[in-house]
């Protein structure tokens, strides 16, 4: 078990700090390739969504029922999946959508706002950069409960879903970074800003493993991973898709989004 903690909260370190890889992008490179931007949403999606339905829901619901008895067990189940479907949305919901750090940035947005800055107060750039920090901090909160809590009881399903996240971090480094550095003209202060914004991924499993952890038993085990499955479906339904979509090309994000499932699938069954 301690060997798991640690791996828990190392991948959640993972993940959380890619949002960091996100602002060397913006700062580093002149263009996105967009094909591969959609290609990797999509995949992110494929993994989130093969991997809560066909593993995560199922184990929850294995140790619900074995709990409560069949009958309530699946009804907890079903419970814990909307439960978590429902706080995820709320808190998409209660995100302005200008600071929202699931909309998007790529590397041509960082010139459009270059051009744009100087229209735009500097104290407007650098309230938005932080809004939009703190934004990717209420998100990646329960997304670093679910990457943990995944990993402590199958570590090869953590792994899948701390890459996953990871990815979907990288756009999140970009739109807290851009506003920053063109409000600062300081690339290590946005690059900073960003890389501790992720850390809110980490602070999650703490909490998890602070707070829940000692309580654990097969029904909140359960709960939590049905909630978790919710969590990881919402995510790639409302953000990654439309996301990877948005720069789709020739149904790329779709091939993704089956690769993902495939590389899932094929993981699960060579470490079963």
């Amino acid at each position: 078990m301690e060997g798991n903690v640690i791996l828990a909260l190392g991948l959640t370190l993972f993940a959380g700090l890619a949002t960091g890889v996100g602002s060397l992008i913006a700062f580093f490179t002149s263009r996105t390739n967009k094909k591969f931007l959609s290609i990797a949403l999509g995949f992110s999606a494929g993994v989130m969504i093969y991997v809560s339905l066909v593993e995560i829901f199922v184990k929850a619901k294995d140790s619900l029922t074995a709990a409560l008895g069949e009958t309530q067990g699946y009804w907890m189940t079903v419970v814990g999946f909307f439960a978590g479907i429902i706080f995820i949305a709320l808190i998409d919901r209660f995100i302005p959508k200008k600071n929202n750090p699931h909309e998007v940035k790529t590397v041509e947005d960082v010139h459009a706002a270059e051009l744009n800055a100087k229209a735009i107060n500097e104290e407007q750039l650098m309230k938005m950069g932080l809004f939009t920090a703190l934004a990717i901090g209420i998100h990646n909160f329960p997304e670093g409960i679910a990457t943990f809590m995944s990993a402590i009881q199958d570590p090869n399903v953590g792994i899948a879903i701390a890459i996953a996240v990871a990815i979907h971090n990288i756009p999140e480094g970009i739109a807290v970074a851009v506003p920053i550095y063109f409000a600062t003209g300081n690339r290590k202060k946005a690059f900073k800003l960003s890389f501790i914004s992720g850390l809110a991924e980490p602070v999650g499993a703490i909490v998890a493993f602070l707070i829940l952890m000692p309580f654990l038993n097969d029904v909140m085990f359960g709960v939590i991973f049905a909630a978790v499955a919710g969590i990881m479906v919402f995510i790639s339904l409302d953000e990654l898709l439309p996301a990877a979509k948005k720069y789709d090309e020739t149904h790329l994000s779709i091939y993704g989004l089956v690769a993902g499932m495939a590389v899932m699938a094929i993981s699960l069954l060579l470490l079963a």
